[in-house]
């Protein structure tokens, strides 16, 4: 049974991490090379895009209107952004400005000849194979490719929820402690006696039975 539980705790905790990094915003220092719209096959992908109520428009054919970033790591390496509404939907980034955002990325496009970083923060993954983007937030300049501001918000979040976890550990250790302990304990104190009493009962027949054989031999 033990081993069992560990192995429910140990998934729980990846799940945890999993939604954890997918939800919480990240900071990423990029240069914007490219901005454009295309027409997005939205599938089994589903997930990973905005909900239709925050007012995007998809075709008959599954297909969805999408703005996306093209930027550049420092390490050169590309790295595509999707730009969407969230609405009021999950998660709740309240997002309503992705025109707006659009034009500013538009206007902070830069060359590798003369390159203008910034920052870019964004919730979710870059999976290639499934078509998946992090969707941007929001941009601000930075100096130079060697600026990573501090992801505050992100910390602020992980602040709560460790702070709450904390609360509920606490009221689950109290409640187990005056409701569940007892209970353990005095069902455990039962069973040992309702085992005495089953080992007394067993003796008592055993003695009969001694008994009852020693009087046939005695015949």
């Amino acid at each position: 049974m033990r081993w069992f539980l560990t192995v429910l705790g140990v998934i729980f905790g990846i799940v945890v991490f999993l939604f954890l990094d997918y939800a919480l915003p990240s900071k990423q220092t990029v240069r914007i090379t490219n901005t454009y719209n295309r027409l997005t096959d939205i599938g089994a992908n589903r997930i990973f895009y905005a909900s239709p109520d925050t007012g995007t428009v998809q075709n008959a054919a599954g297909q969805r209107d999408v703005r996306f970033i093209d930027t550049v790591r420092p390490n050169g390496k590309p790295y595509v952004y999707r730009n969407e509404d969230t609405g009021w939907i999950w998660p709740p980034y309240f997002k309503y400005d992705s025109s707006n955002l659009h034009a500013q990325a538009t206007d902070l496009r830069s060359t590798s000849a003369n390159p203008e970083w910034v920052s870019v923060t964004s919730y979710g993954w870059r999976v290639a194979w499934l078509s998946v983007y992090p969707n941007a937030i929001s941009i601000k300049p930075v100096a130079g490719p060697g600026v990573k501001p501090f992801n505050w918000p992100a910390q602020i979040i992980l602040l709560l929820l460790g702070g709450l976890l904390f609360l509920i550990w606490r009221m689950w250790n109290q409640f187990r402690e005056r409701t569940i302990d007892p209970a353990v304990r005095s069902a455990d104190q039962a069973w040992d006696r309702l085992d005495a009493r089953a080992d007394a009962a067993r003796d008592r027949a055993q003695g009969r039975m001694r008994r009852w054989w020693n009087g046939l031999k005695g015949r």
